[in-house]
């Protein structure tokens, strides 16, 4: 598996989809970034059951305002349609091995169980 670029076209029904989706945020002048390119890639080697995804915020510029990207690289973890990891600055590569495990081991029913609390209804939402 390697990455897919995402544009401002093909975001949201990237990351809205089932499965776990990791977003790289980053740009070709950005040093931090380009160092964890290559980290990403390997990991995307590593677990093709996950998409690894990567915005230019040079070409991509409206998406990243929208997602409100002020530092970069940031990676960004969806999990059946929710964000659940949202952290500027470049991981090693055990950090994001740690990262996948962590996003895997979710109970996503509790995940949306606390949304739900969050906003106020104290129901989950309806499917």
């Amino acid at each position: 598996m390697s990455t897919t670029a995402l544009t401002m076209d093909t975001f949201e029904k990237t990351v809205t989809g089932g499965g776990i989706v990791l977003v790289d945020w980053w740009a070709s002048w950005c040093g931090p970034c380009r160092r964890f390119a290559p980290v990403f890639e390997q990991a995307s080697e590593r677990h093709a059951d996950i998409v690894f995804a990567k915005v230019d915020t040079e070409a991509e510029q409206q998406l990243a305002a929208a997602a409100r990207i002020s530092s970069i690289p940031t990676l960004m973890a969806f999990r059946d349609g929710i964000l659940v990891f949202s952290q500027p600055g470049a991981l090693p590569s055990a950090a994001l091995e740690e990262l996948v495990a962590a996003v895997r081991g979710l109970d996503m029913e509790e995940v949306r169980g606390k949304i739900a609390q969050q906003s106020g209804s104290g129901e989950p939402a309806a499917a």
